[in-house]
């Protein structure tokens, strides 16, 4: 168990940004003081119900439609969010975000969304700079992993609003074998 005193250290070596809490119904979304400086671009925005595009003012331009597409999409249906963009710093730096939540119905049915903010710039930046410069590499098997993860949860989410026992069972095993095999490369 990781101890309070250690948390907010732990974290900040993660690259974590900040957390978002969104009711869905009024299409507002609450930031942290960490994602409202990061991705709005005002701290005194923390904690305060905000549109989309107030909440990710900072996406950058090119990203922009595509994602908030996404969000609208996954606003309407529930279930995971995973997202890679970049957003505009203040200073003109561009900086790369994941997104990852989760859009559900509380105990009244409403659909709500909880998730946070976590900046991946060193692993974008590691690829960007190749020697011979030719882009991006082949995906790594941890990055295969990661995203047949997040396919299987697409899918396991799927499947519980479809009511099949049988096809969840399998997801849900499928889901644990994964989830073992990412616990077995973390040092």
């Amino acid at each position: 168990m990781l101890l309070a005193s250690t948390a907010a250290p732990a974290l900040q070596a993660a690259g974590f940004v900040g957390t978002w809490d969104t009711d869905v119904p009024a299409g507002r979304s609450v930031l942290d003081a960490g994602a409202a400086t990061m991705l709005a671009g005002d701290l005194s925005l923390a904690g305060r119900p905000l549109p989309l595009d107030v909440a990710l003012g900072r996406v950058h331009p090119e990203d922009r439609d595509w994602v908030f597409g996404k969000i609208r999409r996954v606003r309407q249906e529930g279930g995971p969010v995973s997202l890679e963009f970049r957003i505009v710093t203040g200073t003109g730096e561009t900086r790369w975000i994941l997104n990852r939540g989760c859009l559900t119905p509380d105990a009244a049915g409403t659909l709500r969304g909880r998730g946070a903010y976590i900046d991946i710039t060193d692993l974008h930046s590691r690829s960007a700079a190749l020697p011979d410069g030719s882009g991006a590499p082949e995906p790594s098997e941890a990055e295969h992993l990661d995203a047949a993860a997040d396919h299987c949860l697409r899918v396991h989410t799927a499947l519980e609003h479809h009511g099949d026992t049988y096809l969840r069972m399998i997801s849900g095993m499928l889901l644990l074998g994964i989830g073992r095999a990412i616990a077995r490369r973390a040092p």
